[in-house]
């Protein structure tokens, strides 16, 4: 089944591959939309709760489950703007998508009409740069990995995360490519789309000085897209980003080491497991970046992701498995891994322990736990 798959053109294993994930992401949410009861107090602890949708209908387990954390700002933005500070924080590519889209359909379809469409154009973007390292059965395996992927449900919530990564891969296809213009088109709409779309800049600007072209000097405009927004935060009077997350999230810049510290000190002393996982997730990540047949411009974006991660104190390594999906250099050697050193059997047990850590967390995201 695998080997006739891999065949396919790499549009058709993308498209299969979402619908998949789309339908069971959707099938699992609204059986456990019915036997989750997350806790009040917890729940209350986001700004945007009072309203929230209720449950015990088939629209609640069908759309409504959806409506958690980041979701509820971005629906917000996108129908009222930045009327709340603490809105600051969530960059605006994705609701202005969410707004256009809800002409014509209800917010949090649009929202996750927006996210399945991405996840589809990342998948096939993830194939194509695979294209020139990998061998066939090399790239389909990158891609179940990335589908399993601790926290990879994101890419089919109401988050930015699937139209970030769509726009980052598809920015280095593009510059690898020569095709300048629409890499940095990719580039600067990532840096309006989350804070680490901006450091995609490192690879083309590194692509872009090989090549030794001067249309190539186009890519030195990716930064504009995060200036932009953050020149138009300071144009209208709102709070930086770095100010809205001390004020409201209790996270202050602070060099990489300290977050890795607090990481450490919680695991030992108050025995977090789920931690635990997500520093090592790290350190794996980091570890399969250095191998030596990753690109230099593909170990510093790697790099510079990671790190971009561990500058904030507060709570440590909040979300970190999640912002580990942009590393995409990572995933390509650990592609070619499982197709070298894996058998069917082993690359099944690490898909299943890799799916199982997936819908755990996705499991604390329905239930309002803060451990995803």
């Amino acid at each position: 089944m695998l080997r006739r798959i891999e065949s396919w053109p790499d549009w058709k294993i993308a498209l299969a591959l979402t619908v998949i994930l789309r339908v069971l992401y959707s099938g699992i949410a609204a059986a456990l939309s019915f036997l989750l009861h997350p806790d009040p107090a917890r729940i209350h602890t986001n700004a945007l709760t009072e309203n929230l949708p209720v449950g015990g209908t088939w629209h609640y387990a069908l759309v409504g489950v959806w409506e958690r954390f980041d979701t509820s700002w971005y629906l917000r933005i996108a129908g009222h703007g930045y009327d709340l500070p603490r809105a600051v924080i969530f960059y605006p590519l994705y609701p202005s998508a969410i707004r256009f889209l809800s002409v014509v359909l209800p917010p949090t379809v649009a929202a996750l009409l927006v996210s399945t469409t991405a996840a589809f154009f990342f998948l096939w973007g993830l194939l194509r740069l695979g294209r020139t390292d990998l061998t066939d059965t090399g790239r389909l395996r990158m891609l179940l990995l990335v589908c399993v992927w601790p926290t990879s449900f994101v890419l089919f919530a109401g988050y930015a995360e699937s139209l970030l990564l769509a726009l980052i891969v598809w920015g280095v296809v593009f510059a690898r490519d020569s095709r300048w213009w629409p890499a940095t088109a990719c580039a600067i709409l990532a840096g309006v789309c989350r804070p680490s779309g901006v450091l995609v800049a490192i690879p083309l600007a590194l692509l872009a000085l090989r090549s030794r072209r001067w249309s190539s000097m186009i890519v030195l405009l990716t930064p504009m897209g995060l200036l932009g927004y953050w020149g138009w935060l300071r144009w209208t009077g709102r709070l930086s980003v770095v100010e809205a997350y001390r004020i409201y999230q209790g996270s202050m810049l602070a060099p990489p080491w300290a977050s890795v510290h607090e990481a450490l000190r919680i695991i030992v002393a108050e025995h977090e497991s789920l931690l635990a996982i997500k520093l090592a997730l790290i350190v794996l990540m980091a570890l399969v970046s250095l191998r030596r047949e990753v690109r230099i411009e593909d170990k510093l974006f790697a790099f510079a992701v990671i790190i971009q991660m561990l500058l904030y104190t507060g709570r440590p390594l909040l979300g970190a498995a999640r912002y580990l999906l942009p590393v995409y250099p990572a995933f390509v050697v650990l592609g070619s891994y499982a197709a070298r050193r894996w058998s069917a059997q082993r690359f099944a047990f690490y898909l299943a322990g890799f799916g199982f850590l997936n819908l755990v967390w996705f499991g604390k995201f329905l239930n309002w736990s803060l451990d995803f």
